[in-house]
């Protein structure tokens, strides 16, 4: 498949995404919109470009995609346009989908915002500062005043970006670029190539000593609606709705144009002042000495090591402590993909995931993990479709008779398991006690206050049955603020018990944040890099929970599915144990 290929996908699941976006606003069946989401994700993910697919008559063989939607996939990728998309737009004023956007503001309240005229995030802006929300049935002044500290940068800056969204377009068009002959090399930058969870724009550095060759071809791209020049640059209007800016370098600035476009302002700024002591310039085009010399430029690692510093992983880029640490040679050797061992968080169709108990299975095994944890829903809350204790028990039988043909790959069973208001879990001991490994989440009344939400969390990381904190702040980016909680506590509490705590691949979660993994595994707490997995595709996720991992510093001793089955299932034996014991 040509790479570019995917960028077409990310196209296409853009399309159907705004669709979901304008039915969900014009309060359309639920599964309706449903319907559009999953075939989104769906189309995201294909190994295979979609062009192929709609050449060989294929498209209704997409999981989810029937014959009317396949119907307008075609058109799209056949005429660039679909008419039924159109005539969605011409029901919502234009800006009004940015309003799902807005923390707080979901499909019901865009509703009622659109039914008063407010129409854009300039409109809901005014209206919140006016006082107006408040006085709106089920807004009330709390949510008010979440709206203005939503909306408190300007319109015109653009929203962040999440890491997951973007960073497979930009690896597909880099990608493809690199196939261009005159392209020396290409690489995304910024914090996207930090792997920061979300991303204020996207950027690909692109050396070159045809310039023009290279901007000849930019419109070609898969997916590129349109290229303007704006500064030094050239900007791809993309129809994946995301721009995507291309910045040319001569081949012999590469190394050093690299880091610059890479790292944060306070770590640039600390290797340039490394670049002074020795009577130097670091600039975006080379290393220069005090006689006009290029000391380093073409090579990145070049110019760390001129500079007396190890090569410094670009997800640690952040100026906390990561020169010291490079000029000390006492940098992390970082967790990678190759790792970890197996998955400790998946979902099937027994709760609310999409796919199979069989199915998750095989596709575990398939990318060569050893182990799957299982780890379904408890009954709380209701719309996951959790498990009551004899479905549980069933899905235990289910379970034991595919490892009975499957060895040495291993299933375990696990769930995840809500922390109640109160503290406790939604199991009781004897149904947890069953279970390989248990995770527990909060799921609801995500209101408490700081003190409650702490109480409540610590007291279930408490339970000697407790093995994983799963989605710790209960965040989800874009939407919803993570809740109240003193994480210190949490941690603190999570190391004298035992506890691990979950680094969750979601691209809309990615929680817990960098700092806290660091914080956590200081006070030596096991991190869980789990993908949360709600459909075989999920498994993908991975590589999002290892990058949050890896720019809080782990490594992977301190990351529990980094062990093989032998050391994860010793672990928990000996944490019973302990726990037996004391």
């Amino acid at each position: 498949m040509a790479e570019g290929g995917t960028a077409r996908n990310h196209a296409v699941a853009h399309v159907l995404e705004e669709i979901a976006d304008l039915l969900e606003l014009q309060d359309e069946q639920p599964f309706r919109v449903r319907a559009y989401r999953a075939a989104a994700e769906q189309v995201r993910g294909l190994a295979v470009d979609i062009a192929e697919l709609d050449a060989a008559g294929q498209l209704d063989a997409i999981p989810g995609v029937g014959k009317a939607l396949a119907a307008k996939i075609h058109e799209y990728l056949t005429t660039g346009q679909l008419g039924y998309l159109e005539r969605l737009r011409a029901q919502v004023p234009a800006e009004a989908v940015a309003l799902l956007r807005v923390p707080g503001i979901g499909p019901t309240r865009a509703r009622q915002l659109i039914k008063r005229g407010i129409t854009s995030l300039a409109a809901l802006r005014a209206a919140a500062e006016r006082g107006e929300l408040r006085g709106i049935p089920g807004f009330g002044a709390a949510l008010e005043q979440q709206v203005l500290a939503a909306l408190a940068t300007p319109e015109e800056r653009p929203a962040r970006l999440l890491l997951g969204a973007v960073l497979p377009l930009a690896e597909a068009l880099a990608a493809e670029l690199a196939q261009h002959r005159a392209v020396r090399a290409v690489s995304p930058v910024g914090s996207l190539r930090r792997w920061r969870a979300t991303v204020g724009d996207v950027t690909l550095l692109v050396a070159t000593a045809e310039p023009d060759a290279v901007i000849a071809a930019l419109p070609n791209l898969p997916g590129v609606e349109r290229v303007r020049a704006e500064d030094a640059w050239q900007v791809l209007e993309h129809a994946a709705g995301v721009p995507v800016r291309v910045v040319l370098v001569e081949p012999d600035a590469w190394g050093t144009a690299l880091l610059f476009w890479t790292g944060a302002r306070a770590h640039v700024e600390q290797l340039a002042a490394r670049a002074v002591a020795r009577g130097w310039r670091l600039t975006p085009a080379g290393l220069v000495d005090e006689r006009g010399r290029r000391r380093a430029g073409a090579d990145e690692a070049a110019v760390y090591a001129a500079l007396g510093l190890d090569w410094v992983p670009p997800e640690l880029r952040e100026g906390a402590g990561e020169v010291e640490a490079a000029a000390a040679h006492a940098l992390p050797t970082l967790v990678t993909v190759a790792d970890i061992r197996g998955e400790l968080h998946a979902h099937t169709d027994w709760s609310d995931g999409a796919d199979t108990l069989e199915q998750m299975v095989e596709a575990a095994r398939a990318r060569g993990d050893a182990y799957l944890v299982i780890t379904d829903h408890s009954p709380t809350p209701a719309v996951a479709g959790g498990l009551s204790a004899e479905r549980l028990r069933e899905q235990h039988r289910a379970i034991a008779a595919l490892n009975a043909k499957l060895a040495p790959f291993r299933v375990l069973h696990g769930a995840e398991v809500s922390i109640l208001p109160d503290g406790r879990l939604d199991y009781p001991d004897d149904v947890l006690a069953m279970l390989d490994v248990v995770i527990v989440s909060v799921h609801n009344q995500f209101r408490q206050s700081r003190e409650a939400m702490t109480e409540r969390i610590c007291r279930a990381l408490a339970h000697p049955m407790v093995d994983v904190l799963g989605h710790a702040t209960g965040r989800l980016l874009g939407r919803r603020d993570g809740y109240a909680v003193d994480l210190e506590a949490v941690i603190a509490t999570a190391a004298a018990h035992g506890v691990a705590i979950e680094v969750n691949g979601q691209p809309d979660r990615l929680d817990i944040e960098d700092v806290w993994v660091r914080r956590a595994i200081a006070q030596g707490v096991l991190v869980a890099c789990t993908t949360d997995a709600h459909s075989r595709r999920n498994f993908d996720y991975r590589r999002y929970a290892v990058g949050q991992a890896r720019r809080g510093w782990a490594e992977a001793r301190h990351v529990l599915n980094a062990r093989d089955l032998d050391g994860l299932l010793a672990w928990r034996a000996a944490r019973r144990a302990a726990h037996q014991q004391g």
